[in-house]
């Protein structure tokens, strides 16, 4: 016969009052923290990618101005990711030394000068100094800012939050699109040709959005002042009672370069941006070639492929988080991405070109909240900030490689077709590369559960 028994809880209590509130205010802290950083961290990028490629649009005007050849402006426009590359881990090791907000700042208020600046450029050596000097001033913000959510959110919780501040990516070739034509055709005003014109009024947000930085964003969940202590403490508590944290804890930056991930992120990224860049800087050029539009068209065909792309990283990030899967959610975009590579290379029908970039920037888009979710996997601290900064690091080499490529064959060819084509071949060892670190990923994290099972910690 069933008894029932009364539990008494002490006095003033419900049923287990601390556990029934903690959801609750893990949901208020992650909201908070959505609100209040993705968005100005979204804006921020999407001002950086602006002034990073807006010298595409520039050039229908600049290039026959000044006399540029496609391998010149190729070359110009690829040095920049040198001189980022160049100082990447550097600069984000003094962000942890400095703070995010100090640091990201003074990041937005040099490059946006020195963009503003571009207007000055005549000659192909001046067009280079300036694209490094950008690149170099730019160095670090992309990687701190990953790192930096990092500190905010969950594993879990990841891959939405870098897709709803990677948004910023294609919704600002949807700005610059929008935006483009019009500036061009201020051609001639206050002695101003209209790629001039492009160049200041696209640099000069970044200069008014620095002091935003400096003004409203907090270092971390500690210094947050809009949290209250309880949502800071589960923030902290949260980050280190994830996987592995035990285990890497708080190693130094020299931990980031033992792991052979880094090095195979770096080159998976490498290889994708190869492809990604080597058509950015060609893509309004590629479509009035093929469309014979103006340039206010051109615009806003990048317009709405900004848009294409914002939905293709939204709901590929969403859908990563949901199912807890990443290496399909990656893979697939990638192969994505090589037939509307393969579409650009076989036909210059417009229908076909405008079908392909479509399936192009699908692709390119939706991996990139999957892809980030990777590094705070396995690495912490200060080996975190190092190790993300070294894979964009190498991975960005390939926005040297691939705009130097295409101007390269466009000169030799006398036409994109056969550039955009060979680029295949890079997409084809991205996919190759994430397979490997896939594979490594599942045997560590079975090697971690047999020596936690035999009661060691696992070793690396």
């Amino acid at each position: 016969m069933q008894t029932s028994q009364t539990v008494r809880q002490p006095e003033g209590l419900g049923p287990d009052p601390v556990h029934a509130s903690d959801e609750a205010v893990g949901r208020s802290a992650l909201r908070k923290a959505s609100v209040r950083l993705l968005p100005l961290i979204g804006l921020g990028y999407g001002i950086a990618y602006m002034d990073r490629v807006n010298v595409s649009f520039a050039a229908l005007q600049m290039n026959k101005q000044l006399h540029f050849s496609q391998t010149v402006f190729g070359l110009g426009a690829g040095l920049f990711f040198l001189a980022y590359a160049a100082l990447e881990v550097p600069s984000n090791l003094m962000l942890v030394r400095v703070g995010a907000r100090r640091w990201l700042a003074r990041i937005m208020l040099t490059w946006g000068l020195i963009s503003m600046g571009m207007i000055l450029v005549r000659t192909p050596l001046e067009f280079y100094t300036g694209r490094l000097l950008l690149g170099a001033a730019e160095a670090g913000f992309f990687p701190g800012i990953i790192f930096y959510l990092s500190q905010w959110f969950p594993a879990g919780e990841r891959s939405k939050a870098v897709s709803r501040f990677y948004i910023a990516y294609p919704l600002s070739s949807t700005v610059m699109g929008a935006v483009a034509g019009g500036l061009l055709h201020l051609d001639g005003r206050v002695g101003l040709a209209g790629w001039q014109w492009l160049l200041m009024m696209e640099g000069l947000p970044a200069v008014a959005l620095s002091a935003v930085f400096l003004l409203c964003l907090p270092d971390g969940p500690v210094k947050a002042a809009w949290l209250t202590e309880a949502e800071r403490e589960w923030v902290v508590r949260k980050l280190r009672e994830e996987p592995g944290e035990a285990a890497h804890g708080s190693h130094g930056a020299g931990r980031a370069f033992l792991d052979p991930r880094v090095g195979l992120l770096g080159g998976f990224l490498f290889c994708l941006y190869i492809g990604s860049y080597g058509y950015t800087f060609i893509a309004p050029a590629l479509l009035q070639q093929v469309t014979h539009a103006s340039t206010t068209v051109i615009g806003l065909i990048i317009a709405a492929l900004g848009l294409v792309g914002a939905a293709a990283m939204l709901l590929n990030g969403w859908h990563s988080d949901r199912s807890g899967e990443r290496y399909l959610h990656i893979l697939g975009p990638v192969l994505i991405m090589m037939a509307g590579f393969i579409g650009l290379g076989v036909s210059t029908r417009s229908g076909i070109v405008l079908a392909a970039l479509v399936v192009l920037t699908i692709g390119f888009n939706a991996l990139h909240g999957p892809v980030w979710t990777i590094p705070p996997s396995f690495l912490r601290g200060r080996s975190a900030a190092a190790g993300i900064a070294a894979i964009n690091m190498i991975g960005i080499l390939g926005g040297f490689v691939g705009p130097y490529w295409m101007g390269i064959m466009a000169d030799w060819t006398g036409g994109y077709k056969r550039g955009l084509l060979t680029i295949v071949a890079p997409l084809v060892t991205a996919a190759g590369l994430i397979t490997v670190i896939h594979r490594y990923g599942e045997r560590r994290a079975r090697l971690f559960l047999v020596s936690g099972a035999a009661g060691a910690e696992p070793a690396g």
